[in-house]
């Protein structure tokens, strides 16, 4: 049950070395499974993160919302972030127009993967790519680097800022849960339809989304996809309730949450109350769509 707060409340606290200075991970991952929405606070010095040849070391506080959440396994917390492009701080865009979609998890290791929206044919092939020379940056650590001359590049990553604040805002209330047959475990559609004709807003959480981008042969881990609808309809004879989504990226589960050469695309979904989930899908590499259907466990939520 979603609290009655309106605000924004900080619900888990890292230092530096991610060591937990409050609160505690199995709240954040509880607040995400009520639908909670979440951000990330944390702070730099201007010279070690944006510019390192600058003489400012200006202290910069920075927060950023994550649009899409997971839950793996039940236990595990992450967020992605879908409406960014990269920025050149203070003045301007970064060079190249694409996608920022970073990602953090619940540990503050964090990711970020560049669909590019300029239209340059790739260089290369997808694949495990040579880390890039972060040696004038001290507090960054690239894990891994993929598909670095393609459209699509991605990496996992961790940048030692200051602090880390994990915050929710946990004033969802979940109105229907159902399987992936349509059939209801608890609440009911009407009551959702109520909330649209009350002007709510609408998330909704897809069980097992992501489940074709697992690794051949590994097992699948559990997990659900959170995303705000952006149109809500509800077929008042059939007593089914539809929405469109906004855009999400999908990624295979895993824990940590992580991006890896061919494991994520994005698109929206279309999804309504009998587990029916359309999805209009683009490779990241060929920014071409491609649509398909699938039957889903479905929670929704309304505020």
């Amino acid at each position: 049950m979603a609290n009655s707060s309106t605000d924004w409340q900080e619900i888990l606290t890292l230092s530096t070395q991610r060591q937990r200075l409050a609160g505690s991970d199995a709240e954040l991952a509880s607040a995400v499974s009520s639908g909670a929405d979440f951000r990330v606070g944390t702070t730099f010095r201007h010279n070690q993160h944006i510019d390192t040849q600058s003489k400012s070391d200006e202290l910069i506080r920075e927060t950023m919302q994550f649009q899409v959440t997971y839950l793996v396994d039940g236990r595990w917390a992450a967020g992605v972030c879908t409406m960014r492009q990269p920025v050149s701080l203070p003045n301007e865009f970064g060079p190249r127009p694409s996608m920022s979609f970073f990602l953090y998890n619940q540990d503050a290791q964090q990711a970020i993967a560049r669909p590019y929206l300029d239209g340059p044919p790739p260089q290369g092939k997808p694949g495990p790519s040579p880390l890039e020379d972060f040696s004038v940056m001290p507090r960054y650590h690239q894990f891994d680097n993929w598909d670095a001359q393609t459209n699509a590049p991605s990496h996992n990553f961790i940048y030692d800022f200051d602090v880390y604040h994990f915050y929710t805002r946990d004033n969802w209330t979940e109105v229907l849960a159902h399987r992936a047959d349509g059939k209801i475990i608890r609440g009911s559609v009407e009551e959702l339809s109520r909330a649209i004709d009350r002007g709510q807003d609408v998330k909704v959480a897809v069980g097992g989304l992501c489940d074709d981008l697992a690794e051949s042969g590994a097992p699948v881990l559990p997990h659900e996809v959170f995303v705000q609808t952006t149109a809500n309809y509800y077929y008042t004879d059939q007593k089914l309730f539809i929405a469109a989504t906004h855009p999400l990226v999908r990624i295979a589960p895993a824990i940590p949450l992580q991006y890896r050469s061919g494991g994520w695309d994005f698109g929206w979904l279309v999804v309504r109350s009998d587990g029916h989930v359309a999805r209009l899908l683009y490779s990241p590499y060929t920014l071409l769509p491609q649509r398909s259907q699938v039957h889903c466990p479905l929670r929704w939520f309304v505020r």
